[in-house]
């Protein structure tokens, strides 16, 4: 890199400017629909378009108040012009209402209505027709308002809400980089005390982030890369960007201060800090490499965005960077603040000293620091033994979108099953169901059972259409036909809406009750087959899908990075520690989620009304392996000045001294910059964004404090020789 440094910096910075404007178009490639890959929920809507043809696989709810009863004159008018106008519209490929289907479920509580829209979109997710349905649910309104000055006409619905979700996650990201940016501005000047020692950080990490949401823009049209990309790049692009390097610069002003010019001074700063970033690096992607192999696309976006980021962070950090601090040279100190009156070398030295009587403290009282140290977290860490990965109670939706408002007026009206309803594909095994009667029967006798449950507001069904009567098969549309029976006749879908009052907890509990007992034991007739999709169904699939997959990602991410560290340090024991210790942090962290959002001790300071009662499934598995990779970055930095400091010829009860001199005063800057960045996204919106911000700050909190400066050092010295063996002390000191 010394050698071709111009050359390799210009060759990255021309590859992120030619990204870089591609990544404000990337959010209309990205999507909030969830994908669980081979899920049941899955099948049926594959079977539902395939094998049914069924024109509403994908519908939204059109919620209508303030117009007439549906069932009155007046109301058919205007269901009539409410139809004809969702017809017209592109993508749009059915419209039921109670003008098309006189059916009681059409007339909720309080005289609203609401129509069905089937959707089928051939350019892209359907989502994307979500804003034109709005514009043409606004016309509507617009046309029958005259007649009717109270008329109100919202969509909602699984597809709208996502749409929603989008722009709730689009705000919240701009909301955190508005936030987050001073306050990592700030902490920079106070660590670098120069402006421009600080903006080089703060450039990287944005450079970082555009560079990122191009290339998920670019994936997203060839696979399915959820919205969290978005949230996620900025968090982590912003956090490791500057971490990586904040490493690099204070190891080049470290050399600036011993009297080296520019260009010697970053090839000193490459040799040293290069190496350390690229085993940090290495174990941040490991982390995220593990969650691809969840079948679920929310997590395995996440995973490209966090392998992207790590790997634009650390590519920027060793060619960009050196390249520009080589140009800089001393006037890396340029722009000195006003409120650190030290400059760089008496700052580093005073701080430095701080730091070596604190690990000669350490040191000197190994035991007594790991006993005072690790009980709170053994504390906190106990806590996540009863961490709870159903789905949250409360409505934790954004209460400002439309799609919400929507789906508490189909609350009030008690026909909120429409959106959450189960939808159950019987197959038998040889009767046909529209020519036989005993499979006719065999369908209507399972919708009657399924009525009879307590939970259940109401089933629809091929029988319950043509009440009960075969013959009336041929009255029904060819729309009604197609989406309850399938063509070759010997499979019917029966949708199963849940009361109003029934959670999505427990409807996900039912659905496992439904699927537990199977369709022989529900239908009577052997060799029945059945399987459930709808939300409750995708809900259920989800959380069994993340738990199955938590135990292999935790390996696969606990032995990547035990190789990632053997092979950076070639040290058995200081391998092992790290693992240990970093299974510590993510257990506190795990357990402070708990009693913050599980059990809601102090959620109201973070915007949540109350407890949660659960965590998100996918808040566990992500946050895992996203802070098993940071926590392993100061790590990383404190081990490799110790063991440069004993290959100087120290020994062991000197060369942690003076490790934690060189590196603790960067650890502590580097968390707080991480910590405000991960804070600032706790502010917003979105909950599981909000969720994972607050473990990864807290995660980073405990590891760069209690972790890295106390319980670290401590057995570093416990271990003594020990910690380098067999070959940690053989590494060529120049590689390090």
């Amino acid at each position: 890199m010394y050698l071709r440094r111009f050359w390799a910096a210009a060759i990255v910075l021309v590859a992120v400017a030619v990204l870089f404007p591609f990544s404000f178009h990337s959010e209309r490639h990205l999507e909030t629909a969830t994908r669980v890959e081979g899920s049941e929920a899955e099948t049926v809507a594959r079977e539902l378009s395939t094998r049914f043809h069924s024109p509403f696989v994908d519908r939204v709810v059109l919620v209508a108040q303030g117009l007439p009863p549906a069932d009155s004159d007046a109301g058919a008018q205007a269901l009539t012009t409410i139809v004809s106008g969702l017809n017209e519209e592109s993508g749009v490929s059915a419209v039921v209402s109670y003008q098309q289907l006189r059916d009681p479920i059409f007339l909720g509580k309080g005289g609203g209505t609401f129509v069905l829209v089937g959707l089928n979109s051939s350019n892209g997710p359907v989502e994307f027709l979500v804003p034109a349905l709005h514009a043409r649910a606004n016309a509507l309104a617009v046309q029958l308002r005259p007649l009717y000055p109270q008329v109100k006409l919202e969509l909602t619905g699984e597809i709208p809400l996502n749409f929603d979700i989008r722009k709730a996650s689009a705000d919240d990201v701009r909301r955190g980089e508005t936030l987050v940016i001073p306050a990592t501005l700030f902490l920079l000047l106070l660590a670098f005390g120069s402006l421009v020692a600080a903006i080089i950080p703060l450039a990287v990490g944005q450079l970082a982030i555009a560079a990122t949401l191009a290339i998920a823009g670019f994936l997203g049209q060839r696979w399915h890369l959820s919205i969290l990309v978005q949230n996620l790049a900025t968090m982590l692009g912003l956090g490791l960007g500057i971490d990586y390097t904040l490493l690099m610069v204070s190891r080049f002003r470290e050399a600036i201060s011993e009297g080296h010019d520019g260009p010697a001074a970053s090839a000193i700063a490459t040799r040293h800090a290069g190496r350390t970033l690229l085993v940090s690096a290495s174990t941040v992607a490991i982390g995220f490499l593990a969650l691809l192999t969840v079948p679920i696309s929310e997590i395995r976006s996440i995973g490209v965005a966090g392998f992207l980021v790590s790997g634009i962070s650390v590519l920027l950090a060793v060619t960009v960077v050196p390249a520009v601090l080589a140009l800089l040279g001393p006037r890396i100190n340029a722009g000195k603040m006003p409120f650190t009156p030290r400059l760089d070398s008496q700052r580093s030295a005073h701080t430095g000293n701080r730091w070596r009587r604190w690990g000669v403290l350490i040191v000197a009282h190994p035991w007594l620091a790991i006993c005072l140290a690790g009980t709170p977290l053994l504390l906190l860490a106990w806590q996540s033994a009863h961490l709870d990965t159903s789905l949250p109670k409360g409505d934790w939706l954004p209460q400002a979108a439309e799609s919400v408002h929507a789906l508490h007026t189909l609350e009030r009206m008690d026909r909120a099953g429409v959106v959450q309803s189960m939808r159950l594909i019987v197959e038998l095994p040889s009767d046909s169901i529209a020519q036989s009667d005993k499979g006719w029967n065999t369908i209507d006798q399972l919708s009657k059972r399924l009525a009879s449950d307590p939970r259940c507001d109401r089933v629809i069904s091929i029988t319950t259409i043509a009440a009960g009567n075969r013959d009336a098969l041929s009255d029904l549309s060819r729309e009604t036909r197609r989406t309850f029976l399938s063509s070759d006749g010997q499979a019917a879908l029966i949708e199963v809406l849940p009361k109003t009052s029934v959670s999505l907890r427990s409807q996900v509990d039912w659905l496992r009750d439904l699927r537990k007992i199977g369709g022989p034991s529900l239908t009577g007739v052997s060799n029945a087959q059945l399987r459930i999709g709808g939300i409750p169904a995708l809900n259920a699939d989800y959380q069994t899908i993340v738990e199955h997959s938590l135990r292999s990602v935790t390996a696969l991410v606990v032995i990547g990075t035990l190789l990632a560290l053997l092979g950076g340090f070639r040290a058995i024991i200081v391998a092992v520690k790290a693992i240990l210790l970093n299974l510590l942090s993510v257990a506190a962290a795990f357990g402070a989620l708990v009693l913050v959002f599980q059990d809601g001790h102090g959620i109201r300071l973070l915007g949540v009304g109350a407890a949660t009662g659960s965590i998100f499934p996918l808040v566990p598995i992500v946050t895992f392996a996203i802070v098993f990779g940071l926590s392993m970055d100061y790590e990383v930095f404190l081990v490799a000045r110790v063991l440069e400091a004993r290959k100087s010829g120290l020994n062991e009860l000197d060369a942690i001294p003076e490790g934690l001199a060189k590196t603790a005063g960067l650890i502590t800057s580097a968390a707080a910059i991480m910590i405000a960045v991960f804070v600032a996204f706790t502010f917003g919106d979105f909950l599981v964004v909000k969720m994972i911000g607050f473990t990864l700050a807290i995660a980073v909190f405990i590891d760069a404090t209690l972790v890295r400066m106390v319980i670290g050092p401590a057995l570093l010295r416990i271990a003594g020789d020990w910690n380098w063996w067999p070959a940690g002390l053989r590494v060529s000191s120049k590689s390090q």
